[in-house]
C-alpha cells in the first residue's frame, strides 16, 4: 500500500487545501504511476471506466522516506479490500458481521414487500376496487345529472303558473333526493366489503415498510458510528459527532468513503505525515454532473467539507487560494445619477462573501456615499470579469430587475474553450440546471429538478490556444455557461482555467464584453462594450 517516490522533486511547505488546489508534482509523479496500475489490470478497469474517483496523498514516514498512497472512492469491481490501495476507515463488506447481517434481513423484508405488492389476489382486489369507484362514480354522476334536469323542469313549470300546486314537485325533489342517498349507500356497501379485503394487504404492506424504514435508519446511524475518524493530533471523532455541528445534523449516505478520508485515516493510523494529496476521475461521466477523464478535482463539499474540517487539524494546510488571489482594480465606465456600469476585474466578488475581501457592492458603497436601496442588480461569478449595472435608488433597482426578468436587457459574454468544439457554428444549448449539493458551489444538469437554463452560441475562432466562442445567456442560472460549455450535452469543451469543470490556469477566460439595455429613466437606448484579449 505506500508506494516509494524516488524524485529531487521538492516537497511543499504546506499540505493542500483540498477544495480548491492545483496538483504538486509529487501528486501528479503519483497520479501516473497509479493510473498506469488501473490500465494494467483488466477487472479494475473494466469498472473504473464506469466512472470513479481515485486519489493519491504522498506521505512521509516515520524513518522520513518519501512515498505515496492511493485509494478509490466507494468500491472498486465490488470490492474494498484491494491490496494496492488503503483499505476503507470500517469495513462494512465482512459477510459475517453485523452490517451485512442486518442488510440480509432488510434484503429478506424488500422481498416480502415485493412479493406482497405483485401477489395476484391482491391485484385482482385493487382492480375490483377500481372498477366498483369508476361504477359507482359514472351512476352517481348520471342520477345528479337527472336531478339537475327534473328541477329544471320544476322551476319552469313553478314561472309559467304561479298557481300551479306544487306537492307533486315537492315530493318528486324529495324522492330523488333519498333515492340518491340509496344508491351512494348500496355502492358503498360494496365498496367495503372490497375496501377490507384491499386494506388487510396494505396493513401488512405497511408493517412491512415501516419495519425496513426503522432497520435501515438504525442500521445506517450505527454504520456512522463506526467511522472513528482521526486527525493530525491523534484526536478521534465518529461521523455523527463530526456532523452534528452541520445545517443536515447526520452524514449522508456514503460519507466517510471517498478517497481523502480514507487515505488520511491510514495515513495517521500508519504514524506517516500527509505531504500533499490530489484527487482524479477515471472513465466515463455521470449523465449530470461534468467529469473528464484523469482530470483532478476538489474532495466534495457535502460529505468531505465536515470531515475534512476535523481530519485536518494539526496540519500546517495552504489557505484557500480563492479567498486570497489578488483581483485588480474595479473600473467605472459611465456614471450617472441613477446608476452606473462598472468593469469587474476576474477574481472579485460581486457581493460580500464570509472573508472580508472587497467586492462590487463594497467598493460602488465607498463610491456613491448617497446610494438608497439595493445597488446589485445581477452578478457575475467572482472568476468571471466584466460588464456589471448597478443602480442607485430603489426604483431604478426594482426596473433594471424586471428588464432582466423579462429578458429586456441582452448579454453578451466570449470565452476561450480549452480545445476544439466539434458543432455547430452556432445554436442554442438547452440543459437545466440545480445544485450539486455534494461539490457545491458546482451546478449540475438535470432534466427532472433542473431550472430552465438556455444559452446562444456563436464559434468565432480555433486557435492553437482553444476555441473562441461568443455566448448570449437567455436565462441566468449559476455557472451557467461554465457548464453549457463544459457538459457532453452542451458543447463539450470546459472553460480555459475553469478550475471546477475543467482544469485551473492563471485565470477564468470568460469575459462578459456587452451589456445593451434601455435606460430605466431617460429612456435611452444604452450599449456598452468592453473587449478582451484572450492571446
Amino acid at each position: 500500500m505506500f508506494y516509494p517516490l524516488h524524485t529531487d522533486i521538492r516537497k511543499p511547505q504546506k499540505f493542500t487545501f483540498p477544495f480548491c488546489y492545483e496538483p504538486h508534482e509529487l501528486c501528479l509523479t503519483a497520479a501516473h504511476e497509479v493510473q498506469l496500475l488501473i490500465a494494467s489490470h483488466g477487472e479494475w478497469r473494466a469498472d473504473a471506466d464506469k466512472g470513479k474517483m481515485f486519489g493519491v496523498l504522498v506521505v512521509e514516514t516515520a524513518e522520513g522516506q518519501l512515498g505515496y498512497l492511493a485509494a478509490y472512492s466507494g468500491l472498486l469491481a465490488g470490492r474494498n479490500d484491494w491490496q494496492c490501495f488503503v483499505p476503507p476507515v470500517f469495513d462494512s463488506q465482512q459477510p459475517d458481521g453485523y452490517f451485512k447481517c442486518q442488510e440480509a434481513e432488510i434484503s429478506a423484508i424488500n422481498v416480502e414487500v415485493k412479493a406482497l405488492e405483485t401477489d395476484a389476489a391482491y391485484s385482482d382486489c385493487r382492480r375490483r376496487r377500481t372498477e366498483l369507484e369508476r361504477e359507482a362514480s359514472d351512476e352517481i354522476a348520471a342520477f345528479k345529472a337527472r336531478m339537475v334536469e327534473a328541477k329544471r323542469r320544476r322551476d319552469a313549470a313553478r314561472a309559467c303558473n304561479a298557481e300551479v300546486a306544487d306537492m307533486d314537485m315537492i315530493r318528486e325533489s324529495q324522492f330523488m333526493k333519498a333515492e340518491l342517498r340509496r344508491i351512494r349507500k348500496r355502492w358503498q356497501e360494496q365498496l367495503d366489503i372490497v375496501e377490507k379485503e384491499c386494506g388487510e394487504y396494505e396493513c401488512r404492506l405497511r408493517l412491512l415498510k415501516d419495519r425496513r424504514k426503522a432497520m435501515s435508519d438504525a442500521l445506517q446511524l450505527w454504520l456512522f458510528s463506526q467511522y472513528d475518524m482521526l486527525n493530525a493530533r491523534g484526536e478521534r471523532r465518529n461521523l455523527l459527532s463530526i456532523f452534528e455541528d452541520t445545517p443536515q445534523k447526520t452524514p449522508p449516505a456514503g460519507s466517510g468513503d471517498c478517497c481523502a478520508p480514507k487515505l488520511l485515516q491510514y495515513a495517521y493510523i500508519k504514524g506517516m505525515r500527509p505531504v500533499c494529496m490530489a484527487e482524479f476521475w477515471w472513465g466515463a461521466s455521470p449523465a449530470g454532473e461534468i467529469r473528464h477523464h484523469l482530470q483532478f478535482y476538489p474532495s466534495c463539499t457535502g460529505k468531505c467539507k465536515p470531515i475534512l474540517a476535523h481530519m485536518l487539524k494539526g496540519l500546517c494546510v495552504e489557505d484557500d487560494p480563492r479567498q486570497t488571489a489578488d483581483a485588480g482594480e474595479l473600473k467605472v465606465v459611465y456614471d450617472d445619477e441613477w446608476l452606473a456600469v462598472v468593469l469587474k476585474p476576474a477574481g472579485m466578488l460581486s457581493v460580500p462573501g464570509k472573508g472580508d475581501r472587497q467586492s462590487v457592492l463594497s467598493i460602488v458603497n465607498d463610491l456613491y456615499p448617497g446610494i438608497s436601496g439595493p445597488v446589485i442588480v445581477h452578478r457575475l461569478d467572482m472568476d468571471t470579469s466584466g460588464l456589471m449595472v448597478v443602480a442607485k435608488a430603489k426604483e431604478v433597482y426594482c426596473r433594471l430587475q424586471e428588464m432582466f426578468c423579462t429578458r429586456e436587457v441582452k448579454k453578451r459574454y466570449v470565452a476561450l474553450l480549452d480545445g476544439i468544439v466539434s458543432c455547430e457554428q452556432e445554436g442554442t444549448i438547452e440543459l437545466p440546471l440545480c445544485a450539486d449539493i455534494m461539490y457545491r458551489p458546482m451546478q449540475k444538469v438535470d432534466y427532472d429538478n433542473g431550472k430552465q437554463a438556455v444559452t446562444y452560441y456563436k464559434l468565432l475562432k480555433s486557435t492553437e490556444q482553444g476555441t473562441l466562442v461568443s455566448m448570449s445567456p437567455l436565462t441566468g442560472r449559476t455557472h451557467q455557461l461554465r457548464v453549457h460549455c463544459a457538459h457532453k450535452n452542451g458543447l463539450g469543451v470546459p472553460i480555459k482555467g475553469d478550475a471546477l469543470y475543467g482544469t485551473s490556469s492563471s485565470r477564468l477566460f470568460l469575459h462578459a464584453e456587452a451589456l445593451e439595455f434601455v435606460h430605466p429613466v431617460t429612456g435611452k437606448h444604452m450599449l456598452f462594450e468592453s473587449r478582451c484579449d484572450f492571446s
